[in-house]
């Protein structure tokens, strides 16, 4: 016996069509490339997300044809992605910070036809148009009489004129709630990017999920400003979520500077953001430097990569910002885990709730996960025990576009559906995860495992140091040793003992580095992650003292 409600598939159009009904008059507020502030509502992004779509069936595309963006966070990428979706056809966010053979080489895998882009972008697009034969509308996100006079790209034209003279009416299709909507691809190390495939679906739940009370707490009294990219793992979710909720928006655009970031905060009364560590270091930085407070900002989710505890405790104790920790990956949509205490924790001491805090969060539900030793065997959620992190859920990916990289869920028999995340990471009894390293980054010395994401947090905390990363190198006896490179803040000055001396106390001698690296730069991935891989090729000739 079946249920019997209606068949109502979920479609990211129904999304845009509840929050204009519902919430029309709400803003969405974008610092555009052009450097002015351009406001406008809900219903106002949905009438132009008909616009687009229009403008893409004037242009014959496919159901679930791919079209690409390389643009900033702003309302015109918003009505893109819900314009493109929402008519049938795959949005694909191509991240402007990688090399433009990589972009080329995307940008044909995908076969996109469409690729709009911010102004900013228009050396990107002259380096790689002439390699990128299924393109054929090349659309700069700005109005017409901001169209270069000669871009060298031909028939190139502005999104204005582009949609701006289409119909507002348009009846979004219904189809399959699987279909594709939109797709982003890994910025990986080694190889060729692979891309997730993200469905309707998916989305959709993971919108849903993301607005839950021990997740995000999104709601209409919200002002979110998104600084994690709509080019990076769809904002996180947050354009969906936002949507889902009603909530006010607020885009940075490319103005992701410490100062612009604090005055977009206040002059919008931003309650709710999110970002990379490497993003709010800088605005914390403006702050302190300035002795700046913020007077509505209540909550920040910090993911992407491992936020060191002293950006936790600076922003909770001196400014009164909750720290949301999170973890995810762009082949779970993002979201896996969020930090947040339960019930029994709130009447613990302030140490041990920030504590737990600390670690990456609980799994949201959707998401299930395990960790396993080499042999593929469970281990005990102890707060101890240390293994692979593995994942599954309906907002993580199955296979990945056109079978590259081979199926990622076969592992072996036993581990069959799982999804292998990279991650090393423990689990507590009460289901907090803690991710210790990524498994090619841990360091194996003596055959015990240390952390590299610990030894730069403590580095980190120290007050001249304004970035820290931890590699193994070569050791005759113990096969790896941990080194921890170090950049240091402006004017600050501290020397390779007084760092070591640091560790005492703070880790176990055994895992105290052996050396400091001190570097003008740590290289810094296309979405704000240390290279390690390119640290270890720059650090290729180093050897540790008397080894």
């Amino acid at each position: 016996m079946l249920g019997l409600m209606q068949d109502q598939p979920l479609l990211i159009s129904s999304l845009l069509e509840f929050a204009e009904s519902h919430h029309g008059d709400a803003e969405i507020v974008s610092r555009r490339v052009e450097g002015d502030i351009h406001r406008y509502t809900w219903a106002d992004v949905a009438s132009r997300a008909r616009q687009v779509a229009n403008a893409l069936d004037g242009e014959d595309l496919l159901f679930s044809d791919r079209v690409a963006t390389l643009a900033w966070n702003g309302y015109r990428h918003l009505e893109l992605y819900y314009g493109v979706s929402g008519s049938g056809r795959v949005l694909h966010t191509i991240n402007p910070r990688l090399h433009p053979d990589q972009i080329a080489w995307i940008a044909n895998h995908a076969e996109d036809q469409i690729l709009c882009f911010d102004l900013s972008f228009l050396p990107l697009v002259q380096a790689v148009h002439a390699r990128c034969p299924t393109i054929r509308k090349w659309v700069a996100l700005c109005d017409a009489d901001r169209l270069p006079l000669d871009s060298g790209v031909p028939h190139l034209v502005s999104y204005e004129a582009w949609m701006g003279t289409q119909p507002t009416d348009y009846a979004w299709p219904g189809f399959d709630e699987n279909s594709a909507s939109s797709m982003c691809y890994t910025s990986g190390t080694t190889g060729n990017p692979k891309a997730a495939l993200y469905s309707h679906r998916s989305t959709l739940l993971h919108a849903y999920a993301a607005c839950l009370p021990d997740v995000m707490c999104l709601s209409a009294r919200d002002a979110v400003l998104p600084v994690v990219p709509m080019f990076h793992v769809n904002a996180w979710g947050l354009p969906y979520s936002a949507a889902l909720v009603g909530a006010k928006i607020v885009f940075p655009g490319p103005a992701l500077d410490g100062k612009s970031v604090f005055e977009l905060i206040e002059s919008e009364k931003v309650t709710f953001a999110a970002g990379v560590p490497t993003v709010w270091q800088m605005l914390l930085g403006h702050a302190q430097a300035n002795d700046l407070k913020f007077s509505t900002l209540t909550r920040t989710v910090i993911g992407g990569s491992a936020c060191p505890p002293a950006m936790i405790h600076a922003f909770q104790e001196k400014y009164g910002v909750e720290v949301l920790h999170a973890w995810g990956m762009t082949e779970m949509s993002p979201l896996g885990t969020l930090c947040t205490l339960k019930n029994k924790h709130l009447d613990l001491p302030l140490e041990a709730q920030t504590a737990i805090r600390m670690k990456q969060g609980r799994a949201i539900f959707g998401v299930d996960m395990k960790i396993v030793d080499g042999n593929g065997n469970a281990l005990p959620w102890d707060g101890k025990a240390y293994g692979d992190l593995l994942v599954k859920g309906p907002w993580v990916v199955k296979e990945y576009f056109k079978g590259e990289g081979g199926d990622p869920l076969i592992l072996d028999a036993q581990q069959r559906g799982w999804f292998p995340t990279g991650d090393v990471a423990t689990i507590d009894a009460d289901g907090y995860l803690q991710i210790t390293d990524r498994s090619k980054d841990v360091i194996k010395s003596g055959g015990e495992w240390i952390s590299s994401i610990d030894i730069e947090n403590i580095a980190v905390a120290h007050p001249a140091v304004a970035m820290a990363a931890c590699v193994g190198v070569f050791h005759p006896k113990w096969d790896e040793r941990p080194i921890v490179v170090i950049v240091k803040k402006p004017n600050a000055e501290v020397t390779r003992d007084e760092l070591l001396q640091f560790y005492e106390g703070k880790t176990a001698k055994w895992q105290i580095p052996d050396d400091v690296v001190f570097m003008d730069a740590i290289p810094i991935g296309a979405t704000g992650k240390i290279l390690k891989t390119k640290l270890r090729e720059q650090l290729k000739d180093y050897r540790l003292p008397g080894a």
